[in-house]
């Protein structure tokens, strides 16, 4: 079984962990089509014994839903995969550009979708999302609505399989952490964001939050984004606004291999998403990773978080600030519930989001699809 996966994300390491493991099952000869940059980020991964790497040059780097790569087709007429992974939006160019070629030369392939919301695309997007999801053999959705919304457009629903995002548990995992902690002066409980720095991610409410607790904390914010979307001076002005400045920790973008390391220094994780009419939570991956910590959690009701937190943290109405005070406030006052937490935490990762079984769930809608 000959695969070939496209995707801008395997530009680093951390997403090639999944395709590791399903390289490792009986019969499956794994390509990967990986940009040779993408953003401001260039690829260093360019060989691995399990399966075969391929470089590629990208046109509108940086455009998510724009790009397409103009050796596409000679490679797939190297490989000739029997399958065509194209882990991209259904209303994205490059799914176009892929499935058309997978038509064109009588390959099964399928795409990925994480879109939560219902939404109408503008003319050639409209055309090119009718054509993708007329064409594909299959979809993975990356969260229960995904589905929804996919078969609400016309995609047979017994071809759509729901399959969440994985982390690496090993590397992922309760370590120590005293020598961060001490450079980044966290002598209190700790309470942690670590995610873009965009309003919708719900951080200025978190901030009012934490300036209701009358208790010593820290407040360490781990994020990133380009300049045009950053909030870090508005949540600095917020910060000395509610007389809290002195209790916040801004961290401006680490590698990814570090964010265990500050996941560790925290005593517990928040993600307030708030949902617009654009967007709202597709999955929330630093959930799974600061689970897999055993940092207890709290998360919003937008889009796929409570799914993916389970009874395995603590829930609240997305921009209610006094609801989301009150879920600190347990977690701060009560250890035995950060502990029943943490515990639950990890072991719901273990579960349900290793990258072991997002590959065993994977090479599975292979089979469906050769069968």
């Amino acid at each position: 079984m000959k695969i070939l996966v496209i995707w801008k994300a395997l530009v680093a390491d951390a997403y090639h962990k999944r395709f590791e493991k399903l390289a490792s099952f009986k019969g499956v000869e794994l390509n990967l089509i990986v940009p040779t940059s993408w953003n401001k980020t260039s690829l260093k991964k360019k060989f691995c014994r399990e399966y075969r790497i391929i470089p590629a040059r990208v046109m509108l780097n940086g455009y998510n839903h724009f790009h397409w790569y103009p050796e596409l087709s000679r490679i797939v007429l190297q490989v000739q995969p029997d399958i065509f992974h194209i882990e991209e939006e259904h209303y994205s160019y490059v799914t176009f550009q892929a499935i058309s070629l997978a038509r064109k030369n009588n390959i099964r392939c399928l795409f990925v979708s994480l879109q939560n919301i219902y939404k109408k695309y503008p003319f050639p997007f409209s055309w090119i999302e009718r054509y993708n999801l007329k064409n594909a053999d299959y979809a993975i959705a990356g969260n229960k609505e995904a589905k929804v919304i996919l078969a609400r457009k016309g995609f047979d629903k017994d071809h759509i399989s729901i399959l969440p995002q994985g982390v690496d548990t090993l590397l992922f995992c309760k370590m120590g952490s005293t020598k961060l902690k001490s450079k980044l002066r966290l002598d209190a409980f700790t309470i942690g964001y670590l995610g873009r720095f965009v309003i919708e991610k719900g951080i200025m409410g978190l901030l009012q939050a934490v300036s209701r607790i009358s208790s010593r904390v820290n407040f360490l914010i781990v994020g990133s984004g380009e300049p045009e979307y950053k909030i870090k001076f508005k949540i600095e002005e917020e910060g000395r606004r509610l007389g809290i400045l002195e209790r916040i920790r801004i961290i401006d973008t680490i590698p990814s291999s570090q964010v265990p390391d500050y996941l560790n220094c925290m005593d517990c994780l928040v993600l307030p998403s708030h949902t617009t009419n654009k967007w709202k939570e597709q999955f929330g991956r630093v959930l799974i990773e600061a689970m897999a910590c055993e940092v207890p959690v709290i998360g919003s009701d937008s889009g796929e978080i409570p799914n993916v937190i389970g009874d395995s943290g603590l829930i609240f109405k997305e921009g209610d600030v006094g609801d989301l005070y009150s879920k600190l406030d347990v977690l701060i006052n009560n250890k035995n519930v950060r502990v029943e937490f943490a515990e639950k935490g990890r072991q719901r990762v273990l579960n349900h989001f290793t990258q072991e079984k997002v590959a065993k769930e994977t090479y599975k809608i292979y089979q469906k699809m050769m069968s």
